[in-house]
């Protein structure tokens, strides 16, 4: 099983990573053209809203209630009833989509004096900043419909996950950075505002997605005609879980519209600074965390339908081997190297050195939460595939509440910094309580095993982060030319990695503490 599951992985992780360095891309793109200044401030504003909605309904909440579902329907059901399932649910979804999408576009000013008070606040006033809520609430006119089209592309891909199709829909985001960077390079020398033309990437980019997706679940034999299916047994039951999770599985999320919300009070400047080193904080995570939880919530669907509790736990534990031996290591490095990685990445064009410096605090306050963001990935779907939505939303309430409170406390002393402080916070005790849930309802508690295995995998990352450390003691890198730059990063990351992996072997770990089911139970073995 663990090797299947990392096989699964390791597809699932390549494919992210063409789609994350391509996001990064198109993030220089965007950088380099229209900075941290106030038009990317709406920029990033106008995309966040629909990309919010697109985690909650496709990747977030819907994903989460539904793969279970398809999985006890794929066991207990013949193909003539799996197919009526997919239609009713496809049809019920994609309505609801269209509606919503509908309404967004209508109620944009709406939806952005809700999120960007501060920018309606001046806009009511005749202040400058108010331009800033007539652009925003413009391009979400424009984003807004890429709701309909990601959701239905996460649905399409959540089926081919069951199915444990995973490259399709992990390459699929490609598509969508592609789109971006094209329309950046073709319409912005013939617009006058380059925003638009990011916004025109995000709506072409969504609808490419689900078109790409099509072929696939036509070949797997699933792609059948949609049908309203509202009071059917098993779409019932899907809402049935969708609704909790709607709130509880998109808890960061939340909580990222929630320092949205603060920073528009906040200087200019602070959504973007928010939002580059969230974009770097993005890259292992997806890399790593959103991987494996992946390609984990329809073994963990099947485990339960089968009632297999050992091979459930099983899963669990090498889940948290996996995300602890890459994921530790990853928040070390963004620590240490956020001005370094920021610099290299972004630096140019209309993001200076000083927005370097201001997103490399932001990005050390993520950092320190990387780890329990990729923990309640990896529980969450302990809970889903059970069919309990209701715990991670009770905890995912504690954890809002917990978060707003922080970014009122720490946003007065440290502005924006204080918003990624506290998002850290709050993603640790998601992380806590859903252990300790699962910990006390006997479903699953971490071996002894594999507390040593993380001992061993934060000491290694220890000797990593003295080795950069040390090496990277005298460099100026705001002094240095761009080239001076990517050397020095590329010597930086080379000399993490090397002193990481030499580290954990002279600890001690060998592949198959993580690759062989048998020796989940014994980290010596």
């Amino acid at each position: 099983m663990a090797k299947k599951l990392l096989k699964a992985g390791i597809v699932v992780s390549l494919m992210t990573l063409i789609s994350r360095i391509l996001g990064l891309v198109r993030d220089v793109v965007i950088a380099r053209i229209v900075g941290a200044d106030a038009a990317a401030d709406v920029y990033i504003f106008a995309n966040k809203i629909p990309n919010f909605l697109r985690r909650l309904f496709a990747e977030g909440a819907f994903a989460q209630a539904f793969i279970p579902v398809l999985t006890e329907v794929l066991e207990n059901e013949d193909e003539k009833r799996q197919k009526e399932f997919i239609a009713k649910v496809s049809g019920t979804l994609g309505l609801i989509l269209f509606i919503t999408a509908i309404v967004g576009v209508i109620a944009s000013p709406i939806i952005t004096g809700l999120f960007g008070f501060g920018w309606f606040l001046d806009y009511w006033h005749g202040e400058q900043d108010g331009e800033k809520f007539v652009l925003a609430s413009t391009l979400l006119k424009i984003t807004f419909p890429y709701i309909f089209f990601i959701s239905l592309t996460g649905f399409a891909g959540a089926i081919l996950n069951t199915m444990h199709k995973f490259a399709v829909s992990s390459f699929t985001p490609v598509l969508l950075n592609i789109s971006i960077i094209a329309c950046a390079f073709f319409m912005i020398p013939h617009i006058e505002e380059p925003a638009f033309a990011l916004a025109w990437g995000v709506f072409i980019g969504g609808a490419v997605q689900l078109g790409f997706q099509l072929p696939f679940l036509a070949k797997a034999g699933v792609l059948v005609k949609p049908r309203w299916g509202w009071q059917d047994k098993y779409v019932t039951k899907v809402r049935t879980l969708m609704i909790p999770a709607l709130f509880g599985v998109s808890v960061s999320q939340i909580n990222l519209l929630l320092d949205t919300f603060i920073a528009s009070f906040l200087v200019t400047g602070s959504i973007s600074w928010l939002y580059y080193s969230d974009r770097l904080l993005e890259f292992p995570l997806g890399l790593f965390g959103i991987a494996i939880a992946t390609v984990i919530l329809p073994s963990l669907s099947r485990n339960h339908v089968t009632k297999d509790a050992n091979t459930f736990s099983s899963t669990l534990d090498w889940a948290i081997r996996i995300v602890s031996m890459l994921g530790i290591p990853a928040g070390v490095a963004l620590f240490v190297l956020s001005f370094p990685l920021l610099m290299v990445i972004f630096q140019g064009g209309a993001f200076e050195v000083d927005d370097g410096y201001k997103a490399s605090y932001s990005l050390m306050a993520y950092s320190f939460g990387l780890f329990s963001f990729m923990l309640v990935k990896i529980f969450a779907p302990a809970f889903y595939s059970r069919q309990d939505t209701k715990t991670p939303v009770k905890y995912g309430i504690i954890t809002m509440v917990v978060n707003m409170v922080f970014n009122i406390i720490l946003a007065i002393p440290f502005g924006y910094i204080g918003l990624a402080i506290a998002t850290s916070i709050s993603g640790s005790l998601n992380a806590f309580l859903l252990y300790r849930r699962l910990s006390f309802l006997g479903v699953y508690k971490i071996t002894k095993a594999t507390w040593f295995f993380l001992f061993r995998v934060i000491l290694s990352a220890i000797i990593m982060c003295s080795c950069i450390t040390l090496w990277n003691s005298e460099t100026d890198w705001a002094a240095l030319t761009f080239v001076e730059r990517l050397y020095e990063l590329g010597v930086l990351i080379i000399i993490g990695v090397v002193s990481y992996f030499v580290a954990l072997i002279l600890v001690g770990m060998r592949v198959k503490h993580f690759v062989r089911q048998d020796n989940l139970s014994s980290i010596d073995g």
